[in-house]
């Protein structure tokens, strides 16, 4: 049975008093809840991660960083590595997000070497895609998503995927308020799962969580997530607001 997973990716906000009182709303809103079959991520960035991990021990919440470098060390000023997110209890990271590959040119060449690196250490990795809306208009969105899973993930060996979370992101319903319709989020899910079991088989396909990343909100989670192939999602804005994803953790 595929896990059900809910991921908050913070982005660059939250200070360090910050960050300690949306651990502690998170908390006092999740106690008791019963989450079968679900994980709940939360990333904040770098600098907090550590606090992060220590004030989440006896929670429901698991801490992932936002990014890492592919080399295990050297001259590679601002990065961070592999072995230092695991030295501090850190076991989940998100590769490929949209903003990554627009404002720090990452591609997919460059994905595919960070993804090996991470799996290779045994950390999870919630790898986003999806296409952007002159994409969508032209009808290729079904061809960027292929290309971008083929380049980064499709030179995995199967067993590596276990360690694998898919988060398709359309791009277009990233912070603008516009939504793919649950519809629409189930019809490329759908089509991924295709493509996973096309390059590897059916039952690999099936055992991949595959989250939907746009605009989600509690007023539309519930929907979303009731679709077969959606198996929870990766929220942006709402993930810093402890109430709004407590709803969205609760609706899974």
């Amino acid at each position: 049975m595929r896990q059900k997973i809910v991921a908050g990716n913070w982005k660059m906000n939250n200070t360090l008093n910050e960050t300690k009182e949306l651990l502690k709303g998170l908390k006092k809103e999740l106690k008791g809840v019963k989450l079968d079959n679900t994980r709940v991520i939360i990333a904040p960035t770098f600098v907090n991660l550590q606090h992060a991990v220590k004030k989440t021990a006896k929670s429901v919440l698991e801490v992932s960083a936002q990014n890492l470098h592919q080399a295990k060390n050297g001259a590679f000023t601002g990065e961070i590595s592999a072995d230092m997110l695991l030295d501090i209890g850190v076991n989940v990271v998100i590769l490929g997000h949209s903003e990554r590959r627009a404002y720090f040119n990452e591609t997919d060449e460059a994905l595919a070497q960070k993804v090996n690196t991470a799996v290779a250490k045994g950390l999870d990795v919630i790898f986003c895609f999806g296409e952007q809306l002159e994409d969508r208009q032209n009808e290729n969105h079904f061809s960027v998503v292929e290309s971008q899973l083929k380049e980064a993930l499709f030179g995995l060996q199967a067993e590596a995927f276990k360690n694998i979370i898919l988060a398709y992101e359309p791009v277009w319903a990233i912070g603008t308020g516009q939504t793919a319709t649950a519809d629409q989020a189930q019809e490329m899910h759908e089509f991924i799962r295709g493509l996973l079991a096309k390059a590897y088989d059916a039952k690999l396909a099936d055992s991949v969580s595959i989250l939907y990343g746009g605009s989600v909100k509690p007023n539309n989670a519930e929907e979303i997530f009731s679709k077969p192939d959606v198996d929870g999602g990766l929220i942006g804005g709402a993930s810093l607001k402890e109430k709004d994803f407590s709803a969205i953790v609760k609706s899974i």
